[in-house]
Formats: structure tokens, C-alpha cells, sequence
């Protein structure tokens, strides 16, 4: 894979509160030593998805999407974010690890509408865990380590 263009961008920053709240849209994403603690019980500690995805999602469904209720953290664009798995990579101060693809769950019907689960099917993007601490901040740079 290190022969793919592996170079993006970061579009969009989102968070959730707590686990079943709505993600809240922020510029910047501080990923401290208790996130790194975190990620060492969860390959999901970083969720990220592409614009290019979105854009197919939306095509799917017939109507446009809101990154935000995809759920995931980091919207991305330029990159392939499959090809990250098992990778490490960097964005802005912050390493992670490509864990797996993030596959949709039932909340796609609920936040995206009718169809959003399948229209997610292989474009939920990517789950990652935390390498190195550090700020995610939008316009910061991927690249692989």
C-alpha cells in the first residue's frame, strides 16, 4: 500500500460528548495521555471518514449528508483511508493506527434516514488507535510514519 497516494487532508474535527450524544463540530482535537489509555482497550479510538464517501453516501441516498451524522471524528479528504489499515500515520502532532474499517451500525437509519445503513456499507470510513498523543486540527496534513 505505501505506493498509494497517502496524503490528505483534515476537513472537519467532530466529538462526542458522552457515547450516545449527538458529535459536536470543533477546530481542534486534543488527544491527551487519558485518550492514549483509552486507546489501548479500543482499536475505535479515532473514527474517520473520507469526503469522497460522503459524497457517495449522499449520491445513494438521494439527498445531501452532514458529515456529523456519520458519528465519526475526522472527515478527511484525498486519501484512502483502507489503505491505512494496519499503518501507522500521522495527522498534525497526533500517530495513530489504522485498526479496521468502521463499519455503520442501525444509528445510520436513524441519523442519515432510511437507507443511510446501506448506503454506508463500505464507505464507513476508518477505526484507528492512538500511537502518539497530541492535537488533530483542521487543515492538518496525513501522511504515513
Amino acid at each position: 500500500m505505501r505506493g498509494a497516494a497517502q496524503s490528505g487532508t483534515v476537513d472537519a474535527i467532530s466529538i462526542r460528548p458522552h457515547k450516545r450524544e449527538p458529535v459536536v463540530a470543533v477546530d481542534a482535537w486534543e488527544l491527551d495521555d487519558g485518550a492514549l489509555d483509552h486507546a489501548r482497550r479500543s482499536k475505535r479510538a479515532v473514527t474517520l471518514i473520507a469526503v469522497e464517501d460522503i459524497g457517495a453516501i449522499a449520491a445513494t441516498l438521494g439527498r445531501e449528508v452532514e458529515h456529523t451524522n456519520t458519528r465519526r471524528n475526522v472527515l478527511v479528504r484525498g486519501v484512502n483511508l483502507l489503505t491505512l489499515i494496519d499503518q501507522n500515520f500521522r495527522i498534525g502532532e497526533v500517530v495513530l493506527r489504522g485498526t479496521r474499517c468502521c463499519d455503520p451500525c442501525e444509528r445510520m437509519d436513524k441519523t442519515l434516514g432510511p437507507g443511510g445503513f446501506a448506503a454506508m456499507v463500505g464507505r464507513g470510513g476508518l477505526c484507528a488507535s492512538i500511537v502518539e498523543t497530541g492535537t488533530i486540527r483542521v487543515g492538518d496534513t496525513i501522511e504515513l510514519v
